[in-house]
Order: C-alpha cells, then sequence, then structure tokens
C-alpha cells in the first residue's frame, strides 16, 4: 500500500545500492506538468483544471514503443531516479535500477512517471497535484472534503491522459512499488489492450479485510486531531500533530521487527534519560520515528492523506472477473518479510491472475525491512527483471 515516511528520509542509503557495475543516473531530471481541463472521476465528481506532475528518463523511440510507466507508492512522488539539481542529497527512489545498463535501462527503454491526483505531499515544490488542498477554480478556495472520492483507478486514467497526450497509446510494461503495485494491476485489468507486461512490487491484487482495518488505523489520528475539524481547516492551524502521528504508525507497519531490534532494540532517546524513571522519558526507535514523521508532515497534507487512504480501500481492479483480466505477462515481486501484503495475499494474487491464462513469474527479495526492501533492495531482483522485459 504505502511505504512511510523514514523510508524517503533514509534515500540517501540507495545511493550506494547498485546493480552490477552501473553507476547512478548521472542526469538532472526536468519536472514537468500535464493538466487536463475536466476530468469525471469514477465516483461520478467533475473536476476542472488537474494538474499533475511527471518526468521521464531515456529517449522515446520513434514508434513510442519502449515505454516502462512507473508508478509510485503512497508516500512518494514522480521522482524515480535522479536528481532536480546537483546538490540534491539523494535521487529518486529507484535510482538503483533506472540508468544505462540497469534493469530499467535508459539505452533502450523512456521510463515515465506521474505524481497521482491526491499526492501526499502538496506541500513539497517538486510535487504537481490536484487534490482537497488544491484551489477550487469555482470559489478560489481549497476544495478540503468537498474534492470528490478518487480511487487507483482515477490515478490510472489521469496517467493514460497524461501518455496520450504524447502520442503514447502502447506500454511496454507498468511497474510500480506498493500503492504503485495496486497501479500496475488495476492498469493491467482497465487497458489490457495497452500493457504488454506487468511488474507489481510488494503489493497484492486486492485490499483485504485485514488491511482495510489498518488503512481506517492509519487515519485515525488525524481524524482524533482537533485542528482537523473535519477537514476544514485550511488558514488555520493544521492538523500536524495527528497526521505526524499517521506517518509514524505508517512507517513501523511498513518495516519489519528485525530492523527495529538490530537498529535500535531498547536503547534509550538520550544517555542517562531512562524510560523507567519517568514518562517524559523515551526508547530511541520511538524518538526517530517521531521526529522523521514530524519532519515528513511538513511537507504532506492531511486530507491528502485520508483520500489516499480511501483510493487504497476500495482497490478492487478488474470488477466482477478481477484479475483473470490480466493477459499480459506478470513478474511478481514480494518479500516474505512484509507485514503490510504478507506472502499469503501474494500468493492468492498469482493464482487469481494464472486463473485468466496470464503467465506468473514470482521473485522474493529480502534485505531485513518488511514493506520497504520494494524500495531499498528491489535491485536484487535486478536480473530478473532485465530478463522479463528482454522476452
Amino acid at each position: 500500500m504505502l511505504l512511510g515516511a523514514l523510508a524517503l528520509a533514509a534515500l540517501p542509503l540507495l545511493a550506494a545500492v547498485s546493480t552490477g557495475p552501473a553507476l547512478a543516473l548521472d542526469a538532472i531530471v526536468e519536472k514537468k506538468s500535464f493538466t487536463l481541463p475536466t476530468y469525471t472521476t469514477v465516483s461520478g465528481g467533475t473536476l476542472r483544471d488537474v494538474k499533475i506532475g511527471w518526468e521521464a528518463y531515456g529517449t522515446l523511440n520513434a514508434d513510442k514503443s519502449n515505454v516502462i510507466l512507473v508508478t509510485h507508492f503512497f508516500s512518494g512522488s514522480s521522482h524515480v531516479a535522479g536528481k532536480y539539481k546537483p546538490d540534491d542529497k539523494a535521487p529518486g527512489y529507484w535510482d538503483a535500477i533506472v540508468g544505462p545498463g540497469k534493469p530499467l535501462d535508459t539505452n533502450k527503454y523512456y521510463i515515465i512517471s506521474s505524481d497521482t491526483l491526491v499526492n501526499l505531499n502538496p506541500k513539497d515544490p517538486n510535487v504537481i497535484t490536484t487534490g482537497p488542498a488544491t484551489l477550487r477554480p469555482d470559489t478560489n478556495k481549497p476544495y478540503g472534503m468537498d474534492f470528490p472520492i478518487v480511487g487507483i483507478r482515477d490515478f490510472v486514467n489521469v496517467q493514460k491522459a497524461l501518455l496520450e497526450s504524447l502520442g503514447i497509446h502502447k506500454l511496454h510494461a507498468v511497474m510500480g512499488a506498493s500503492m504503485g503495485a495496486l497501479q500496475a494491476y488495476e492498469w493491467a485489468t482497465g487497458y489490457p489492450e495497452m500493457v504488454s507486461r506487468v511488474i507489481p512490487v510488494i503489493g497484492a491484487g486486492d485490499t483485504d479485510g485485514w488491511l482495510v482495518a489498518w488503512l481506517d488505523v492509519w487515519a485515525s489520528p488525524i481524524r482524533l486531531d482537533p485542528n482537523w475539524n473535519n477537514g476544514d481547516y485550511y488558514g488555520r492551524t493544521p492538523p500536524n500533530a495527528g497526521l505526524a502521528q499517521s506517518l509514524k504508525v505508517i512507517t513501523l507497519f511498513s518495516s519489519y521487527w528485525t530492523w527495529a531490534d538490530d537498529t535500535f532494540n531498547r536503547k534509550w532517546a538520550e544517555a542517562g534519560q531512562d524510560p523507567e524513571k519517568s514518562m517524559a522519558n523515551r526508547y530511541a526507535i520511538d524518538a526517530t520515528l517521531e521526529k522523521i514523521a514530524a519532519a515528513r508532515a511538513e511537507f504532506a497534507d492531511a486530507n491528502h492523506l485520508l483520500y489516499l487512504v480511501k483510493a487504497n480501500q476500495t482497490f478492487a481492479p478488474g470488477g466482477d472477473v478481477g484479475l483473470a483480466r490480466i493477459k499480459a505477462p506478470v513478474l511478481l515481486i514480494s518479500s516474505s518479510e512484509d507485514l503490510v501484503f504478507p506472502p499469503p495475499t501474494i500468493a492468492r494474487t498469482a493464482d487469481k491472475i494464472r486463473s485468466g491464462g496470464a503467465k506468473v513469474e514470482q521473485v522474493n527479495i529480502g534485505g531485513g525491512r518488511g514493506h520497504l526492501n520494494g524500495v531499498f533492495n528491489v535491485s536484487e531482483a535486478g536480473e530478473a527483471i532485465t530478463r522479463f522485459l528482454a522476452q
């Protein structure tokens, strides 16, 4: 479903990750903007002047047949690889697998990615998105909770409009992690004629009751923050305390117990401040997660998080037929350490896809980071990705 705030805070670690001898993508990335004059959501709402940001790597070939769409995770954006400026602290989240000679080889493929609707981070200057924090064209005031409900299919529909504006009508592959995997499934079931290959990473093919409930838990701190005010907080004090607590819960759940023990165990947050001696004294893992979540909340928006939660809760691609609608071959990359999409949900997904006749290849990745292996250790599946894309 998501990759937590901790993943983004730790992205400098990715600079040290590579697949073989390839180096980091040596490129300054240009963030571009796409506008749809009008868009009608699956729920029936109408939006005007819909804007999303996008970026690309590599060169589009003459017949526009070398396109790989990368769809991003819950707390991510279109920034897959490279840097916006030379002194950026870290490149895009999948820089380890994007670039010349890497699995998403920019000498062969045109890699494109876009910010989703209701992107979590509308306060980030490198994110372009339409959502609850956006000013309505008719009132010049933020939508707030009057923004229509949107789902994963809406994210895909806007991506499709972007691609078609560039003259792209066929995808060599669609690939994404977590919520990006959900978008990949939605692409493959909703527009099977456009998709030649599907690479879902750390994501199952539907949202079950257990995850629906967890998503509600993740959203709850926002609703309990009095500053949320039923979503009417624009121009007032935002509910950043509740937002930060939501991000803290999300980050912990997307990690893994061995990471927590190996990195922090029962260390104290401050030397000499024994948690047994005072309610004010903290453990290091608590203080660290809270610090990172608070920093991430500065770029995020509480209503956007709630809308993303709803989009993920309602995810059920393919209608009555479901995943059996998928016709393209699938490379399903997952992690046995994943607490968000545990192995049985991945196995169920593979079975449903195979029931429709599509070929499914499965790869397991490790790394000790749980759900976050999908960012930090995706290069472990590099050889499989390279081979699958060449088929």
